[in-house]
């Protein structure tokens, strides 16, 4: 019991490190769009969290002693998953950088957690019935995301708005996650989604921006703080954390990210939401934790099943 209970005392921390650095990362992402475009800046980051990521599953199949084989066999099945995830990582991720241009990052990291509302609510539309839970977290939350997003003439800025569209592309692909991630490697597929997504972002800097990859150099402390401690580092910590971790922990946890975001903004860029946006923000994070209060509830064999695939 005691080695479970500092297992489990483990695996929140590692979870609470991954929400800091994710938070802290809206900050990165918002410094970074005053250098260079959305789509070179998320082709490189997550080019390095692709190498890292893959650097950390290759050691843990050294570690553990897995043959040549088998990590060719796990590779490929991880293949079509993460190239799907990734195309839909990079809509969702190249949507939102374009909006930190414009968007603070305390505002840009609540609207982004509404994806832990979508989630359930797109999944209702698919046929899975919805908890009280669920339906009293969306409008808690649709009600906060009006306080925040909504200005006093009734408008939605342009950076609120593709916030909001990426949201919904962010839930769609934690779905795809869900559904075919089980039983496949946690950390090749991660790899295999952050490159197709660097793949992408790439070709649309090169198609779409009118100087691909200039500013680099200037935006190259939040490029790295975002592909090697957000995309690579942090992705690990929470698949290594996930694997001990009661399900409403994680989840409560993972809502934290958006509470980092509004602090990294406040310290490091100065930014204040005023009383209203506070509301709103507080507003969301209730509606985030209680629509996750329904959904939490995973059989524990789904889990076990999950976390012997890590590698």
């Amino acid at each position: 019991m005691v080695d479970r209970t500092g297992r489990r005392a483990r695996a929140n921390a590692l979870l609470l490190l991954a929400s800091a650095i994710w938070g802290f990362a809206f900050v990165a992402q918002r410094i970074g769009a005053s250098f260079v475009g959305p789509f070179s800046f998320n082709a490189v980051r997550f080019a390095l969290g692709a190498l890292v990521v893959a650097a950390i599953a290759w050691w843990f199949a050294t570690r553990r002693g897995v043959a040549w084989p088998q990590r060719r066999l796990a590779w490929r099945r991880a293949l079509p998953p993460g190239v799907l995830a990734g195309v839909l990582l990079a809509v969702a991720s190249n949507l939102q950088q374009a909006a930190m241009s414009s968007v603070p990052a305390g505002n840009a990291a609540f609207i982004t957690g509404l994806y832990m509302v979508f989630v359930p609510l797109i999944a209702a539309f698919r046929g899975h019935r919805s908890s009280l839970q669920t339906v009293l977290g969306v409008l808690s939350s649709v009600i906060g995301l009006y306080l925040i997003a909504v200005t006093d003439t009734l408008t939605v800025g342009p950076g609120e708005l593709l916030l909001i569209i990426s949201t919904v592309v962010w839930a769609a692909q934690i779905l795809v996650i869900d559904r075919f991630g089980p039983g496949v490697s946690s950390l090749r597929f991660a790899a295999v989604q952050f490159v197709t997504c660097a793949v992408v972002s790439g070709f649309g800097a090169l198609l779409l921006e009118p100087a691909p990859f200039q500013g680099i150099d200037q935006a190259l402390v939040p490029i790295l703080y975002g592909g090697v401690l957000s995309v690579g580092v942090a992705f690990t910590l929470q698949v290594v954390g996930q694997r001990d971790a009661l399900a409403t922990h994680a989840s409560l946890i993972m809502a934290m990210e958006s509470v980092f975001g509004a602090i990294g903004g406040a310290l490091i860029l100065g930014e204040n939401m005023g009383l209203r946006g506070y509301v709103g923000a507080a507003l969301m994070v209730i509606g985030i934790v209680v629509s996750q209060l329904g959904v939490v509830a995973a059989p524990a064999a789904d889990r076990a099943d999950e976390a012997e695939s890590v590698t």
